[in-house]
Formats: structure tokens, C-alpha cells, sequence
């Protein structure tokens, strides 16, 4: 079986744990234009992934395997309560508010960890076997310089 969206998806999901790992190691610099760059990398990078997911990826397989659709209301549950780590971020950031901005991004850590691994055990193989004629082009989508 084709693992295109899988491994298209897995691999934007390991470019955003990257720029996570900016973001944290960026607090130590104690430079808050750095953090801020790389605070907002992450939220922009993030935001990219789940609009693919929510707008495109998500729709498209719930509208043919319908078995999906209580996994994928789920992930955009979770995807939800991440924007609102991000956006806590954004406002730590904006504070200069050091201790809040690792917390947020220890959590961040903690629950994509979680998040991502139930996609890429399960809602993305779904994605590849019911979406075959689909797969590049939605692959595409997520696809960018990392």
C-alpha cells in the first residue's frame, strides 16, 4: 500500500517537532527577539499543518470512509486545545514572560507527542488506502521548505 500522505504528513509533523525544539532552546538565548522568531515559526508552522489537515485531509477522507469521523473530531479537538497553547504562547512571548513561555512549550511538547502519534498509527494509513487517487496532491498541500 502507498504511504504518501503518511509519510508526507509525518515529516511536516518532524519539521514542526524542530522548530519546537527552537523555540525552547531559543528561551535560553534570553534574547527576545530570537525567542519571538522562534515562537512564531512554530505557531505559523503549526497552523499550516492543521489548516491542511482540518481544510483538505480530514473532509475528504471523512466524506468517503465514514468510520473516520469520530477519530477525526478527536484530532481537531486536540488541535484545538494546542491553537490555545500556541496563543498562550504568543501572549508569554509578547510579556516577555520567560517561565510561562516554557511551560506552554513543555505542554505543547507533551500533548503533540500524544496527538501526533495517533495520526500517524492511524488516521493517515486510513488516509492513504481511501484516498490513493489523492494522495500527491494533498501531500503537496502540507509540503514546504522546512
Amino acid at each position: 500500500m502507498s504511504s504518501i500522505i503518511t509519510d508526507a504528513f509525518t515529516h511536516d509533523h518532524h519539521a514542526c517537532d524542530h522548530r519546537l525544539a527552537a523555540a525552547e532552546k531559543s528561551l535560553t538565548s534570553g534574547d527576545w527577539a530570537v525567542i519571538g522568531r522562534a515562537s512564531e515559526a512554530l505557531i505559523s508552522a503549526v497552523n499550516h499543518h492543521f489548516d491542511v489537515e482540518e481544510q483538505t485531509l480530514f473532509p475528504r477522507l471523512a466524506s468517503i470512509y465514514r468510520v473516520a469521523a469520530n477519530p477525526i473530531e478527536v484530532m481537531c479537538s486536540e488541535h484545538a486545545q494546542m491553537r490555545a497553547l500556541l496563543g498562550d504562547l504568543g501572549e508569554a512571548v509578547a510579556q516577555r514572560d520567560r517561565d510561562t513561555c516554557q511551560g506552554v512549550l513543555e505542554t505543547f511538547h507533551f500533548l503533540t507527542q500524544q496527538h501526533n502519534s495517533k495520526e500517524e498509527i492511524v488516521l493517515y494509513p486510513m488516509a492513504d488506502g481511501a484516498l490513493r487517487d489523492q494522495a500527491t496532491e494533498i501531500a503537496g498541500l502540507v509540503a514546504r521548505e522546512s
